[in-house]
């Protein structure tokens, strides 16, 4: 009878109500809204309700279903020698170690702030010290015992998480958002980019609202790498921004995914009325010279060209770009449907559900519910209104050049420089259609949208490049 009572009360003390803190329970709330953003106000439904179900997964105990940061190596480090290039070899883990050997838990002297937060967030991981035995079953010789004896060499591992720490790889090892850039050049014609070149000098514009961002960052307290990461949201482009925050700031990668999405959903809230502001009637009322048809040749040309010039001059962005300019091409060359309809279909939907639950599972309250989450919300809104500012005022400077003026870009379609493809360029020709019902931007602004894509994975491979 003892022991049955003793059962059922190791069953209610291992229950998960007892494992729930107020963060959790606040992200509950952050969940809530976010599905209904998705389920009822449809903003980004394809990502936010994924994302939002990822992160309710991450607020719920989870019994080593969701592990962030593993470490599946064993590695062998000698004691006293815990420096910052080590805790970079381990995966920031070895401050688990060190604890347990009774060793200093403090990050080194003169470590950098980027490495000292990864140090401290590393406290948080499960940690298990490996140990190795003889044919007489006791420690071997220069490994830390289980007990906690001290030794001369340790030997470290981590636990191995569930389901969701594995499909988490897909994000850490840059799987899904190269994916997700194949199936967008799958869906998207470079066509109106061939056709009018000078677009790319309107999504080159558009791409000011990144480097405001990152000064603005800086100036808020945030490293190099974070402003980098929180400065893309401005590119309006979603894979990027995780791509990026991944490799610079995998700490803000939850608040900087949904803030990317967010706004993106909501370009048609934000963009107009800057549009409004910058432009007259008579400007909106613009009408542009139909474009020329693009050749088959032309846009595979593009392509071919594209993905090596990326590789030579850049090639941090070419597992984005590269598989931008592949995923076009198999649209293009009209000899491989099968691939194409996959690209643009299944693998994309997979592709999307996939990260959509792995950004979520980034969101665990006691990281998410922080001051610095706020500051990239506000950088958010930030980013988008100076991308979409620096676009139309491109298109004013460019129609102020004697060559260009028998022929004026109607500058509502410098807004679309950001690369939110294809709503910015629906935003571009729905304005315009409300001064002149008559007249149809949406090729002309796909343009830029175009050429916004490509200038937001090219400054993502500088910043990696560099920082």
């Amino acid at each position: 009878m003892q022991e049955l009572i003793q059962s059922f009360l190791d069953f209610l003390s291992g229950m998960g109500i007892f494992q729930m803190t107020w963060q959790m329970y606040v992200m509950w709330i952050v969940v809530a809204g976010m599905l209904y953003l998705g389920v009822a106000k449809q903003f980004e439904p394809l990502l936010m309700v994924p994302i939002a179900f990822g992160a309710l997964i991450a607020n719920i105990p989870d019994n080593g279903m969701v592990i962030t940061q593993a470490n599946r190596q064993v590695v062998a480090i000698q004691q006293g020698q815990l420096t910052e290039q080590t805790i970079r070899d381990v995966g920031y883990l070895s401050v688990k170690l060190a604890r347990a050997a009774g060793s200093e838990v403090q990050a080194p002297a003169g470590t950098s702030p980027e490495v000292a937060a990864e140090y401290k967030a590393a406290m948080e991981q499960p940690m298990v010290v490996s140990t190795a035995r003889n044919d007489e079953g006791k420690p071997q010789k220069g490994l830390l015992d289980i007990q906690g004896q001290k030794t001369e060499d340790y030997y470290i591992t981590s636990i191995h998480g569930g389901l969701f720490d594995w499909l988490g790889l897909g994000i850490r090892a840059e799987i899904f958002p190269p994916l997700i850039f194949l199936g967008v050049g799958a869906l998207t014609d470079f066509g109106p980019l061939l056709a009018s070149p000078k677009a790319l000098l309107l999504g080159a514009a558009a791409q000011g609202g990144v480097a405001f961002t990152f000064l603005a960052a800086l100036m808020m307290g945030f490293t190099r790498g974070q402003s980098a990461a929180i400065g893309i949201i401005g590119g309006a482009d979603g894979p990027t921004s995780i791509f990026l925050a991944s490799k610079l700031a995998p700490e803000l990668l939850g608040a900087i995914a949904v803030a990317a999405y967010t706004y993106m959903a909501l370009v048609p809230m934000i963009q107009p009325p800057f549009m409004k502001l910058l432009t007259t009637e008579k400007q909106r009322k613009i009408r542009m010279k139909t474009l020329r048809q693009v050749s088959k040749g032309e846009k595979l040309f593009f392509c071919f060209v594209v993905t090596l010039v990326t590789i030579m001059l850049c090639p941090d962005a070419a597992p984005l770009l590269g598989m931008l300019m592949f995923g076009n091409f198999l649209r293009e060359c009209k000899v491989t449907e099968r691939l194409v309809s996959c690209a643009q279909n299944e693998l994309m939907n997979i592709t999307t559900i996939l990260l959509g639950v792995s950004v979520g599972l980034t969101m665990q309250g006691q990281r998410f519910l922080d001051v610095q989450t706020i500051k990239i919300i506000v950088l958010g809104v930030i980013a988008f209104a100076v991308a979409t500012i620096c676009g139309i005022l491109a298109a004013h400077i460019m129609n102020l050049i004697p060559g260009w003026r028998k022929n004026p870009i109607n500058p509502l379609i410098g807004s679309a420089g950001v690369s939110a493809v294809p709503m910015a360029a629906r935003v571009s020709h729905n304005i315009g259609q409300q001064a002149d019902r008559s007249n149809f931007l949406l090729m002309h602004a796909m343009g830029p949208n175009v050429a916004g894509v490509i200038g937001t994975a090219v400054i993502a491979g500088y910043y990696i490049t560099t920082l």
